[in-house]
């Protein structure tokens, strides 16, 4: 089992505003499907309410929405109290598709980030967590330069890993 971030930002580190996306990016919403497709993906209650009626739950996907709110089930999902608990219940890759203080909660377990970096900055409240330490930047598509969208928006994709992400502990501690 191997935790891993999925998310677009903006050039200033902006992943959303306000609930929603502030960006129209199709190139990324593909790369989103095809990664995550016939996986676990987990996300916070405020993501899974954002999402349009139309998609929740993401089709063909394991959802797993983080609230503590207990008796909140979220139609056609399962509610986890825990990052802990989506991991014990979780077989295959997890994939952590937002908010903010999810991926801030993840990412000490995280050994891969898959990010969209979107050559311009956007206002919001939102903000993508810092790869620091111990990633190390795997892939950049393309290897250099940038890929525009058929919204004229100019785009890169980066995969960034790392060896030391833990795996989190029925207990809430950690072990290596």
């Amino acid at each position: 089992m191997g935790v891993a971030l999925i998310w677009a930002q903006a050039a200033n580190g902006i992943i959303g505003d306000q609930g929603s996306i502030p960006w129209h990016l199709p190139e990324d919403l593909a790369l989103f499907r095809r990664l995550t497709l016939d996986t676990t993906v987990l996300m916070g209650r405020r993501t899974w309410e954002s999402l349009p009626d139309r998609f929740r739950p993401l089709p063909r996907r394991r959802n797993l929405v983080l609230s503590r709110r207990e008796g909140w089930e979220p139609v056609g999902a399962e509610r986890v109290a825990s990052l802990e608990q989506a991991c014990e219940v979780t077989t295959g890759p997890l994939w952590v598709i937002g908010g903010a203080d999810v991926y801030a909660l993840a990412l000490p377990f995280a050994v891969r980030a898959v990010v969209t970096e979107i050559d311009e900055p956007f206002p919001g409240d939102r903000r993508a967590p810092v790869l620091t330490g111990s990633w190390s930047l795997a892939t950049t598509d393309p290897e250099q330069g940038w890929y525009t969208s058929s919204t004229g928006l100019r785009y890169r994709v980066l995969e960034w890993s790392r060896p030391d992400g833990v795996e989190p502990a029925a207990s809430g501690r950690t072990r290596s």
